[in-house]
């Protein structure tokens, strides 16, 4: 999969480099080089999205490549996303596996003056791991990529589901942002500031709320992206698949183990994440009598979601409400 992926974005880079080409007299290179040129930003999915549009406010012009309702770890990008790219001041990534694509675009493109982020460079990484009951799609890939793939990690891409994470990000898109806009600044610092003020409300929400739960064990019927959230406020979990996982139809042993799980521990609510087909989370909660929730991956958005301009706050703070229903 990853080999067609890489073949299928290197015909991209062929093409986009003869349009390019032929536009290089006329198309700027990244850099704000105008006074009065708002700075341009790019980012691949919806959490660096919104976390630059909070620092940057009306003194950036953000775009996000991965449309609406798209499944963000398939996504594939078109000749005019990576003319975006390249045509970019700043470009925030996640940096891991499923943004394999990214260097050899990053490589082909002529934007000396671009400034680039990888979230997973802002955090401390942990490498995705595979629970009880859980199915584990990396035995095929082993099998079809010898020695090579079995040694290599595969870490977990959702580092914004911690607020703690979120707020490093932050800083170093506000960091970016001075660098390229020194004349704003003291805007983008005094957003950042605001907005560093809410992620750590947000933090102590979570962490007041897993003080006084009664269980501290959640059931996601379907994929697990949510590995930073557990492990920051200290939560125990079953699912049927890692984060990053491309099943979507799970064996009978797994939706029986996680059935079993939600009797067994009576927990009162199953998790789906957005986007999803719902179906593991309908069985598994007919099959017990506990209740269908949402728990936000905030990897991308409804199309309705973006045109209302919600943001990674809201969904973290529904998160926070969710979760205590299915703790308490």
């Amino acid at each position: 999969m990853i080999k067609q992926r890489l073949a299928w974005f290197l015909t991209i880079i062929l093409l986009v480099g003869m349009l390019t080409l032929g536009a290089a007299g006329c198309q700027q290179t990244s850099g704000k080089t105008d006074r009065d040129t708002v700075v341009k930003v790019v980012a691949t999915n919806f959490p660096p999205y919104d976390f630059a549009r909070q620092v940057g406010g009306d003194k950036v012009e953000v775009s996000m490549l991965v449309p609406p309702g798209a499944e963000s770890h398939s996504y594939e990008p078109t000749p005019q996303d990576i003319i975006k790219i390249q045509n970019c001041d700043v470009f925030i990534y996640g940096g891991g596996d499923s943004d394999a694509w990214i260097d050899g675009i990053l490589d082909s493109i002529d934007a000396p003056n671009m400034k680039k982020i990888a979230m997973m460079d802002c955090v401390q990484p942990v490498v995705e791991e595979t629970v009880a009951g859980m199915e584990d799609d990396h035995d095929h890939d082993q099998e079809s990529g010898g020695a090579e793939a079995a040694e290599a990690p595969e870490y977990d891409e959702h580092v914004w589901l911690d607020p703690q994470n979120a707020a490093k990000i932050v800083e170093k898109i506000n960091s970016t942002l001075d660098e390229v806009d020194p004349d704003n600044k003291q805007i983008f610092d005094q957003n950042t500031k605001i907005y560093t003020g809410k992620l750590n409300a947000l933090d102590e929400r979570f962490k007041d709320m897993v003080a006084g739960a009664a269980r501290k064990t959640i059931v996601v019927g379907d994929r697990f992206p949510f590995r930073y959230l557990t492990d920051a406020y200290g939560l125990n979990y079953y699912a049927a698949f890692p984060g990053c996982s491309t099943e979507t139809e799970p064996s009978a042993a797994t939706v029986a183990f996680l059935i079993d799980e939600v009797k067994k521990e009576k927990i009162p609510v199953v998790f789906h994440t957005e986007l999803s087909n719902e179906r593991m989370a309908d069985s598994i909660a007919e099959s017990t009598g506990a209740v269908k929730r949402q728990l936000n991956a905030c990897h991308n958005v409804t199309q309705q979601d973006f045109d209302s301009g919600k943001t990674y706050l809201d969904y973290m703070n529904e998160n926070v409400d969710v979760l205590r229903e299915a703790l308490y």
